[in-house]
């Protein structure tokens, strides 16, 4: 049987500048990784993305806050 995979990937709303959303994606992808490691996963099955406000759930215009593109998506593969 083959080893899972966990993808961990980081999203932001448009609330803020796209640098500034890139690097909250990627602060919100790592914090959910840590805590996946301190549960006892092993690091080495763990990826991390950050896709700031490039994949919304919802489509906003610039400046709009959307709670739905705010989050963290795991994948286990």
């Amino acid at each position: 049987m083959q080893a899972t995979r966990i993808e961990v990937a980081g999203h932001a709303d448009r609330s803020g500048t796209p640098q500034y959303n890139q690097r909250l994606s990627q602060r919100r992808a790592d914090a959910v990784s840590a805590e996946l490691v301190r549960l006892g996963v092993a690091r080495s099955a763990i990826t991390v993305q950050a896709f700031g406000e490039s994949r919304p759930l919802v489509p906003t215009a610039d400046g709009v806050r959307e709670p739905q593109n705010r989050r963290v998506e795991i994948v286990l593969r």
